[in-house]
């Protein structure tokens, strides 16, 4: 029997970066002697708080009831009342410019789907090292992924094609900032060349100094007179900023006219969130005792394991935002991934993984990033056996 062909442009997906490390450590055994520490995965390990958990097991008959895509009035009031304290704005309108999504993973893909042309040539740019759901989109869309290597200038790029632009910021994995010189810059090109910017802020919130909040795209453009927020929409989520992964709640929100194109095609998608999370997403969004508690808690690992770490030859830094560190490796990444698995039973994940060749290099290659998500013990613990095996190097 003839089997049907399925979509070709599947088979340009790459392989996740979870997978190429089971691949990686495949027929090895790591020290029985040492306990497991797994660094390589960005969930948040702290607790859920009560006040989250509360409120959905108060709104549990809302599973009785069909969820409208657009969400309930209560969350985006919630949703656009945390933007304007978080980010000094002026106004954002509930109704038109916020949108709540199941997660800023599933947004950043679907909003692709809807913002590109592809029979236009299109071109999609996304940073490098970058979340692979950036690329995965651009290509289930017809478009082709142009890369933007850490540290290059945007004039570097050629920017003719591009209909939509990926930022991250704070970075995943490097935890830099785009600071407002730079989304000035950026703001221009949009001008110029008419694209999107989808501006992933996942990480946000997580921060070490509470006298320097990352600076986002929406309050760049309040500062820059771009309160109309024209081509410009943001994705943020509860997961990191209140521990919640597992509920999948975020949003989406900006330029008016983007968003009821992308409510459309939501609706046809099927991607409503139910009753019950909605109005633990509402809790969570009212209230900043626990995110800053959060904060407090990854500030203090961050205090106690850079010290340890400059007793070696590896190269981290603070980083502006976001609970990882982006260390530079003496050795070849996958291979300093390897050997620490087998040898000190710690799992982090290797940084070519995370990034593609652009520009003729990997950007990647030769770091590995460690999340900070396991309890402060267990990222001591791991710390100290990196310093021993990078003193064996």
């Amino acid at each position: 029997m003839e089997i049907r062909r399925l979509n070709p442009r599947l088979g340009k997906l790459q392989i996740y970066p979870f997978e190429r490390l089971r691949a990686l450590l495949a027929g090895t055994t790591p020290n029985p002697a040492l306990r497991a520490i797994d660094l390589s995965i960005g969930e948040p390990k702290h607790p859920t708080p009560s006040l989250v958990k509360e409120a959905l097991a108060a709104s549990l008959d809302g599973l009785s009831v069909y969820p409208r895509t657009a969400g309930l009035p209560e969350l985006r009031a919630a949703i656009a009342g945390w933007a304007k304290r978080r980010y000094a704005l002026e106004a954002l309108d509930p109704e038109s410019q916020v949108l709540p999504v199941n997660g800023s993973r599933e947004a950043l893909f679907s909003f692709a789907q809807t913002v590109i042309d592809p029979g236009a040539a299109a071109r999609v740019v996304c940073p490098n090292p970058f979340y692979q759901i950036y690329e995965g989109a651009a290509l289930l869309a017809g478009a082709e992924p142009l890369f933007l290597n850490d540290g290059m200038r945007f004039d570097a790029l050629d920017w003719s094609g591009v209909q939509l632009c990926y930022a991250c910021s704070p970075g995943n994995p490097t935890g830099r900032v785009l600071d407002l010189e730079g989304w000035r810059e950026l703001f221009a090109l949009s001008d110029r060349h008419g694209f999107v910017i989808a501006s992933d802020e996942c990480y946000s919130e997580i921060y070490c100094d509470e006298r320097k909040p990352p600076l986002g795209a929406l309050d760049a453009a309040r500062r820059l007179g771009r309160g109309d927020f024209r081509r410009l929409v943001v994705f943020s989520s509860l997961s990191k900023r209140s521990n919640a992964p597992g509920m999948r709640s975020g949003f989406v929100a900006g330029d008016a006219a983007l968003l009821k194109s992308y409510l459309l095609y939501r609706t046809y998608h099927g991607s409503a969130m139910s009753h019950s999370v909605q109005r633990a997403s509402i809790a969570a969004w009212n209230d900043e005792a626990h995110v800053r508690e959060n904060r407090r808690l990854y500030a203090a690992k961050y205090a106690a394991v850079l010290p340890l770490l400059e007793k070696t030859s590896l190269r981290a830094e603070q980083p502006e935002g976001g609970f990882y560190l982006w260390i530079r490796t003496p050795i070849d990444d996958a291979e300093f991934a390897r050997r620490l698995h087998e040898q000190y039973n710690v799992l982090v994940l290797p940084g070519s993984y995370l990034a593609r060749e652009a520009h003729a290099l990997n950007p990647g290659r030769n770091h590995v990033r460690i999340a900070l998500v396991a309890p402060q013990g267990e990222c001591v613990e791991a710390a100290g056996r990196l310093v021993q095996f990078a003193n064996t190097l």
